[in-house]
């Protein structure tokens, strides 16, 4: 991928470098970009054969010292990074979820700004169209419109001080609250047809496990004996329990809950749904094991980025920069995950 450098002196523009040179390209949106002539003609014309697909990313600034001062915006990194259709994307959704939930839930749509509310409430009707799409994750939609609508009910019994953006904005964000919470009191979940074989009844038991061993959150697994007995039966074997154990925590916080209780090995657990939830408690659960894709940080670049897209990284295209990084002995690590709670704490909320 050519190593990209915006030019400051034409917004909407970014200069390109290739193997025949720099080309100046116009930035179109988010994800695309259009090569432009060298003339100096300010009429350029549409050619959809010149866009280029490029990966979501946003550049961050990390540390504001004297010589650089920089603000990140919550909205604009949310509108660069695809958040929206990434909403769709099976290995994102629970992520951007963990992220919404913390937005409304402890900060406030309220505290945001009016480009950012309306970000928000763009991704959570796309999670609402979603979620009516696949007929799957209904408790989590329903658990963002009760939020909402909790925040709407705070704002209203307020007797001064009101969101910020104007009121006819704040009213707007009302009306698609009340649009996202309809939707959720209609979706219905249709079980599949008659001709839909094999159901999940006529499976043998041994499958029915090996899917309960493949569920790494322990409310699903509770909400699995709830729904049938023979599910009841499974969750309830040492075996899930254990499994879950080695999954979520490393050998050092489980022998310190071992000398806790003291116990010499695992082999002395007798309740080890007890023990699992001992952990939980004491150690939390690792946020890089709940989503199948976190969002990234390249700290050479300062980028955030989806790893499976990638990122059009200074370090891969500019050989100078990497052989200097070397010899300075930079112990940089290169990518760092960002977990939502962390996302947040690069902007001001």
């Amino acid at each position: 991928m050519p190593f990209i450098s915006k030019d400051w002196r034409s917004p909407g523009e970014a200069w390109v470098k290739t193997d025949e040179g720099w080309e100046r390209l116009k930035v179109l949106e988010c994800g695309k970009r259009k090569r432009l002539p060298s003339t100096n003609e300010d009429n350029y014309e549409s050619d959809d054969n010149n866009e280029e697909t490029i990966p979501p990313h946003c550049h961050i600034t990390i540390r504001c010292t004297r010589e650089i001062a920089g603000f990140n915006g919550l909205g604009e990194a949310v509108r660069r990074l695809d958040f929206r259709s990434s909403v769709r994307d099976r290995r994102r959704f629970h992520y951007i979820v963990a992220l919404l939930r913390l937005l409304v839930a402890h900060k406030g749509i309220a505290n945001l700004s009016g480009s950012a509310q309306k970000q928000l409430l763009q991704m959570v009707e796309e999670v609402a169209s979603h979620v009516s799409d696949s007929q799957q994750h209904l408790n989590v939609l329903r658990g963002l419109a009760l939020q909402l609508q909790h925040i709407v009910y705070q704002e209203n019994q307020k007797c001064w001080g009101k969101p910020l953006g104007s009121s006819n904005l704040w009213q707007e964000h009302v009306e698609t609250i009340k649009r996202i919470q309809q939707l959720a009191n209609q979706i219905e979940i249709k079980e599949p047809g008659p001709e839909i074989r094999p159901k999940l009844h006529d499976l043998p038991e041994e499958c029915i496990r090996e899917i309960i061993l493949r569920i790494a959150d322990h409310r699903d697994l509770e909400a699995s004996a709830d729904a049938w007995k023979i599910m009841s039966k499974l969750v309830n074997e040492h075996r899930i329990w254990r499994e879950l154990i080695r999954f979520h925590f490393n050998q050092n916080q489980i022998d310190s809950i071992l000398e806790l209780n003291k116990l010499k090995s695992l082999n002395d657990v007798e309740d080890w749904k007890k023990f699992y939830h001992q952990l939980r408690r004491t150690y939390g659960l690792n946020d890089d094991y709940q989503f199948a894709e976190i969002l990234s940080l390249c700290r050479y670049c300062c980028c955030l980025f989806w790893p499976s897209d990638g990122h059009p990284c200074i370090v891969d295209q500019s050989p100078d920069y990497k052989q200097r990084l070397e010899e300075a002995g930079s112990q940089l690590t290169l990518i760092q995950p960002v977990p939502p709670a962390q996302f947040l704490k690069f902007f001001s909320l």
